[in-house]
């Protein structure tokens, strides 16, 4: 028996328990009850759900605003208002 927990379940009353106790006390009907170990899989999992929303609503943003700049560049194209042209120089000199 090496770990405290050992010698609560082996019945081992420990002496700061122990003197807590009232007189007569019939230490035959003592239980002690042992609070459990803290576990950490809960606050992982929050973390991780949270990352993973918020990557997909920054995906899920960059999406909507590069097909409403699609949009609104095809509708100005399309009105009008707004033109793109190449222009290409040639590459030979014509004349000298």
């Amino acid at each position: 028996m090496q770990l405290p927990e050992d010698q609560i379940r082996a019945g081992h009353i420990p002496a700061d328990v122990y003197r807590q106790f009232p007189p007569g006390t019939d230490l035959r009907r003592v239980v002690i009850v042992q609070e459990a170990p803290r576990s950490y899989t809960g606050p992982i999992v929050l973390t991780l759900v949270v990352v993973a929303g918020s990557v997909a609503v920054l995906l899920v943003i960059a999406f909507v605003v590069q097909v409403v700049a699609g949009a609104a560049v095809a509708v100005l194209s399309a009105t009008g208002g707004l033109s793109y042209a190449i222009n290409r120089t040639s590459k030979t000199r014509k004349g000298k």
